[in-house]
């Protein structure tokens, strides 16, 4: 890869700090907001960004408020507020089911460390979960009521979060890289996780060892045949 600069770019970025990362709790499709520090992590990463020349030419994030907070405010540390926003439910978090909200000293006590981390970090177990007539569960969330109940998660595993996540690739992201425009994806760290699997072939016993950091961007370079041909972190 020669440096971040130019040809078809793609930016990942994980939301900065939210409100739950405080309590240390399983937040997946809950809707929490930005800390300050979750605002300067993002600001500081569109700083890192104009630093490495890159241009932005619009930005995808979620439908959850912690990626947009995210996509403003490194806009707005880019230089680049102006760039057009488009949220979908595809690019949420993994739905962690019934363990949403909890927090995983009591995860771990309930189930046990072993089985916890596996729906924590492994790829295909889905967490517990949420019963069809649990408040928490999507369904009865007005921001997706235009969208088939049987697209709705109850809980997903990585594998089904990618699973969901892929298509908006296809369909959306990938096409418009190659039409040249050059593209911020604010996300968040299961997402990203699928995602960067499916750009670098990876196996899913690697993947479990992959971070995000939050606050980080992560930039793809590719080629004339719509292939990453290298990454850098912009640390």
């Amino acid at each position: 890869m020669n440096g971040p600069g130019g040809g078809q770019t793609l930016i990942l970025l994980r939301h900065g700090h939210s409100a739950w990362n405080l309590t240390d709790r399983f937040t997946g499709w809950t809707d929490i907001a930005l800390t300050g520090i979750g605002i300067d992590e993002a600001e500081t990463a569109g700083r890192r960004i104009a630093r490495a020349g890159l241009g932005i030419d619009e930005v995808h994030v979620s439908v959850l408020r912690r990626t947009r907070q995210s996509a403003r405010a490194a806009l707005v540390g880019a230089g680049a507020v102006g760039a057009p926003m488009f949220a979908t439910w595809r690019l949420n978090e993994r739905h962690y089911g019934a363990l949403q909200g909890m927090r995983k000293h009591a995860i771990f006590a309930l189930w046990g460390e072993r089985r916890s981390r596996a729906w924590w970090r492994g790829y295909q177990e889905p967490p517990p979960p949420l019963a069809d007539d649990d408040p928490r569960h999507p369904r009865f969330d007005a921001r997706y009521a235009d969208l088939d109940p049987v697209l709705l998660p109850s809980a997903e595993s990585l594998a089904d979060c990618q699973r969901r996540t892929l298509p908006y690739w296809r369909e959306i992201l990938a096409p418009r890289l190659a039409a040249g425009r050059r593209l911020l994806v604010v996300s968040h760290g299961n997402t990203l996780r699928g995602l960067v699997m499916h750009l670098e072939s990876l196996s899913p016993e690697a993947m479990e060892s992959v971070e995000i950091p939050a606050g980080v961007p992560l930039v793809y370079r590719f080629d004339n045949s719509s292939r990453p041909g290298g990454r850098v972190w912009l640390e």
